[in-house]
């Protein structure tokens, strides 16, 4: 549940909006000013993020930190951790309204972000990146995801995901399905596995963005990227064939009993375990669970049976087999107010050293001049996974949660449950999010 303080939020906009416009005389240094004057003094700075406390991510930049540390005493790197994202997300803007951020903050690619970049209250990662000569190292897939409608770049990316339906082999041999050449397949193939016995798809509802992403793919086939990004602007409606695709779509998954029985109450791990022990034929995450999927830790009654399929196309399909969903993760935002010559010498160190380290554990690194090192334990899923996520094409599905405004958001994962689970018919669904988002939209945009 990543949006669930919409109230809240929409009031934070408004008082960032007023405390930005007397904030312009005491900004550190302008947005593009990448290389400012002065010499490095160290000091404590701080990270405000939403990761995994024992993630990668954190690990490495925890060593890097204090690589960094020996050679400029006095220097330390302060992690400020809320893996929970609700609350991260409300500790973020309240931050962000009172003007009290620090050096370095995650952050999605937002409205709520865009409002702090349009107001210089971010550094511009493109020339920052520029300036450190490290921008061309990067996937133009993991760059772009971090980008704001506009193409402007803000946020440094630290992952590289690509997500895919992982499935069991031996549990669509006993129903007799194949993997689906189109999305519109997917209704038939769950039939066929719930006459066979088994939970066609685990699902993670209780979070509520894993049932958002089944809601972006049939716009993101029909329309493209463009769709979600006029839709959150109220220039594109889902009364329009794209948007009524989806619900029809989703409603016929919940009519064909695709997902296991109180999904929406299920989670992360309830959805993991039900895929992992052959309980459900399919799960739909990312290259961030191979440790979980795609090594010998995996139970070897499951193990050689499961394999993965990316994101079916459609008839018509505007956009092509190779293009899904390829997050790479929250960004990483520089707060333009406290960025200084230290700031700037430790992201070049760090960032020049993180790709490397950070492949080696097994992780897909977010620029493209280093390999992933394979685990010992890892089984031939894993290098195809790795391998399928480098070649990629240039569009790609954005999930919705960090699109749409928050009070938006929030009716919209509602109303998702109630349209899967049957308690809404497609045409209210509809109705009721035009109405939700015409009137939010244009409020949230000013």
């Amino acid at each position: 549940m990543r949006r669930s303080f919409g109230t809240a939020v929409a009031a934070l906009a408004l008082s960032l909006a007023v405390s930005l416009s007397g904030c312009a005389a005491d900004r550190g240094v302008g947005s593009t000013d990448v290389d400012p004057a002065g010499s490095v003094a160290p000091r404590e700075i701080s990270w405000l993020l939403s990761r995994p406390a024992d993630g990668a991510v954190i690990r490495t930049m925890r060593e890097l930190g204090d690589e960094y540390a020996k050679a400029h005493p006095g220097f330390k790197l302060r992690f400020i951790t809320t893996p929970d994202r609700p609350s991260y997300i409300q500790k973020y803007e309240t931050l962000a309204a009172a003007g009290k951020l620090p050096e370095l903050f995650d952050t999605d690619a937002t409205p709520f972000a865009r409002k702090l970049a349009r107001h210089g209250r971010m550094m511009d990662v493109s020339k920052l990146l520029h300036g450190l000569g490290l921008y061309d190292r990067y996937r133009p897939a993991a760059l772009d995801y971090q980008r704001f409608d506009d193409g402007s770049l803000y946020m440094v990316p630290f992952e590289y995901q690509a997500e895919y339906f992982w499935y069991n082999k031996a549990l669509f041999r006993t129903a007799g399905v194949h993997v689906p050449a189109s999305l519109d397949d997917f209704p038939a193939m769950c039939r066929a596995l719930r006459r066979a016995g088994v939970t066609p798809i685990a699902l993670d509802g209780q979070d509520q963005w894993p049932l958002e992403r089944y809601a972006a793919y049939q716009p993101f086939r029909t329309a493209g990227p463009d769709y979600v990004r006029q839709l959150k602007q109220n220039r594109a409606k889902f009364s329009d064939p794209a948007g009524r695709k989806s619900a029809n779509w989703l409603s016929a998954l919940g009519k064909a009993g695709c997902f296991q029985k109180g999904f929406s109450s299920a989670g992360y791990a309830d959805a993991q375990n039900l895929f992992t022990t052959g309980k459900a034929a399919v799960y739909n995450i990312g290259t961030w669970e191979l440790p979980s999927l795609a090594t010998t830790a995996l139970d070897p009654a499951v193990r050689d049976d499961i394999d993965f399929f990316t994101l079916p196309v459609t008839e018509g399909s505007a956009t092509a087999a190779n293009e899904f969903v390829t997050p790479s993760g929250i960004g990483m935002a520089v707060n333009s107010r406290t960025y200084d010559p230290l700031v700037r010498d430790f992201l070049k160190f760090a960032l020049t050293r993180y790709p490397a380290k950070y492949a080696a554990a097994g992780e897909l690194s977010p620029t493209s001049d280093v390999k992933t090192v394979l685990p010992k334990n890892a089984t031939p899923l894993y290098a195809r996974a790795v391998a399928t996520a480098g070649k990629v094409g240039k569009e790609t599905a954005v999930p919705w949660d960090t699109q749409l405004d928050p009070t938006s958001n929030a009716k919209f994962q509602q109303n998702l449950v109630l349209l899967v689970q049957g308690d809404v018919p497609p045409s209210s669904f509809v109705s009721t999010m035009d109405s939700v988002i015409g009137r939010n939209a244009p409020r949230y945009a000013k």
